[in-house]
């Protein structure tokens, strides 16, 4: 089977001028089909603060009203995607930037309301696997934004790392497929986001031990979660690393049991 990479990567990264450069160097530089999705939180979050709207998260994801919605469609759909396209174009890789919108690419139902009501957020139901090989197969590299539609003509804002995870869910029966979560860190640290030393290998088990004492906790856990379900739905490889180790040597790998 062909190789499949599918990075997401981080606002961290996004905002960091040297971080990006490096990091789109070596995207440029992977074997195989790519795909890359983004993420915005920070220019999400500080645009929204310019207009006057308050920003509420519960455990990594953003509770989005329609006010709050409008900011991510026009930073994350708009502004950083394309920023993203032409400087992949500037290092030779044929980029395309879509929202899950554009070719319904990710049809999403809008989350239900139960202790928290996240508003106008999406839980993705369907991937247009047909249509992200096509692109694939025509030497196009997607450039994904977290941002899904309802079928019925809403937006939703969707968590980034839930895009990765189910995209690749999605196309394992039909590539080999490495996702890697790439943010400014080194991986997934002992010490929680705090600090501390990064583990080179973290199981399921593991992870839930440490999230259940409080190391691992905000916008770490959506990703985790995503990584394990990802591994349990087919996916070959899983890595949580920096933009200086993309492509390999480093990072945390994942795996479902201890030792494998």
């Amino acid at each position: 089977m062909e190789l499949l990479t599918v990075v997401k990567v981080g606002g961290g990264i996004l905002e960091d001028t040297e971080l990006l450069s490096t990091f789109l160097e070596k995207f440029s530089m992977l074997d195989g089909h790519r795909i890359l999705v983004h993420g915005g939180g920070v220019s999400v979050t500080e645009l929204a603060s310019r207009l006057g709207i308050s920003t509420r998260m519960v455990e990594g994801r953003r509770v989005t009203d329609s006010e709050m919605l409008r900011v991510v469609t026009m930073v994350c759909g708009g502004l950083l995607n394309k920023e993203l396209v032409v400087r992949l174009q500037s290092v030779g890789v044929n980029a395309v930037g879509l929202t899950g919108a554009d070719m319904n690419l990710l049809l999403s139902v809008r989350r239900v309301a139960g202790l928290v009501d996240y508003g106008l957020v999406g839980d993705i139901r369907t991937v247009n696997v047909n249509a992200l090989i096509d692109l694939l197969d025509r030497g196009y590299v997607p450039v994904l934004a977290p941002l899904s539609h309802d079928g019925a003509g809403q937006l939703l804002n969707t968590n980034a790392d839930s895009v990765a995870s189910l995209a690749s869910c999605a196309l394992a029966l039909d590539y080999r497929v490495r996702l890697v979560y790439c943010f400014e860190r080194s991986g997934v640290m002992a010490g929680g986001d705090a600090g501390g030393e990064v583990i080179p290998e973290l199981d399921r088990e593991t992870y839930i031990r440490l999230r259940d004492r409080g190391l691992i906790f905000g916008g770490m856990i959506p990703k985790l979660e995503g990584a394990f379900r990802a591994l349990s739905s087919g996916v070959t490889e899983v890595v949580v690393t920096s933009a200086f180790c993309l492509g390999g040597g480093g990072g945390t790998a994942l795996t479902l049991n201890r030792g494998r």
